[in-house]
């Protein structure tokens, strides 16, 4: 018997079948299910297209096509039919992110077309934990970002997303868009920094996603001059200590398996690598 496929873009009314979907894998799929949480399925509110990919009548697989192409607990099939639909529309986003294996095969198809990419960024461990660590102090130092300091950190979140990205969030529209991401993590209590005393932030680091099932730390970033200095794993366990507290029993961050300080300071927080992300960016 031939199985039935499709896809299609999904409406407000498949919300609850497309929560069902991300509810397989709260870790992996913590961005794209924060948002759809809050701005459900509407194109507008979500900032992009939720694709479904059905068999036999049944949503399978999902793929959140906004300024992030990403795939979603997606099967091989799925992905060929996310791909088709990528081709059609022409590239719009800025980047492809998601569970490596799934990520790696969508972007085999779309090379062809879309490419070449910037960077390819192939494995990048997706690290969990549900616990603060026994023997690591959490940096008292280290608190929430006040929305009257909004001056105060924004040009760490630039250097770390220039460092980071490779381009600068103020190109294209002035930074417009980053800076309203930036105030809405600040207003929403998502912001954590520690300051020196001149004021100037010297650790950063934000909670960039967050559903009742898991919450995902990123933005990680320590001034050029105080890196080196065992900052690291205190301001992280600073920033685990109120996303468990605050947010979810799970949190979780994917980094690039060449940042081998990075890596280092989280295994001594007590995150353990789960899987993988890839990210392909333009």
């Amino acid at each position: 018997m031939l199985t039935q496929t499709t896809t299609r873009v999904l409406e407000p009314s498949d919300l609850d079948a497309a929560l069902a979907v991300l509810d397989r894998e709260p870790v992996a799929n913590a961005f794209v299910a924060s948002r759809v949480q809050v701005a459900g399925l509407d194109p507008w509110r979500l900032g992009g297209e939720m694709w479904g990919w059905y068999e036999d009548g049944m949503l399978e697989s999902l793929c959140y096509a906004g300024a992030n192409l990403v795939p979603i607990c997606a099967t091989p099939r799925a992905v060929r039919g996310f791909a088709d639909r990528a081709r059609r529309a022409g590239r719009r986003c800025s980047s492809i992110v998601g569970p490596a294996e799934p990520t790696a095969q969508l972007w085999r198809l779309l090379e062809p077309n879309w490419g070449p990419a910037r960077d390819v960024r192939a494995q990048q461990p997706l690290m969990v934990t549900d616990r603060l660590p026994d023997d690591i102090a959490p940096d008292p130092y280290v608190r929430r970002v006040r929305k009257d300091e909004m001056e105060t950190i924004m040009p760490a979140c630039v250097a770390m997303f220039t460092e980071e990205v490779g381009v600068s969030p103020l190109a294209g529209d002035g930074g417009l868009l980053y800076q309203a991401r930036v105030a809405e993590l600040v207003g929403s209590g998502r912001s954590f920094a520690r300051l020196d005393e001149r004021g100037k932030v010297i650790f950063k680091a934000e909670i960039g996603a967050t559903t009742t099932s898991a919450c995902q730390i990123q933005g990680v970033w320590i001034a050029p001059e105080h890196r080196g200095r065992g900052l690291a794993a205190p301001g992280m366990a600073a920033v685990l200590r109120y996303a468990l507290a605050d947010f979810a029993p799970l949190v979780s961050l994917y980094v690039n398996d060449f940042n081998t300080p990075a890596r280092a300071a989280y295994r001594r927080v007590g995150f353990e690598e789960v899987g993988a992300f890839m990210s392909v960016l333009f």
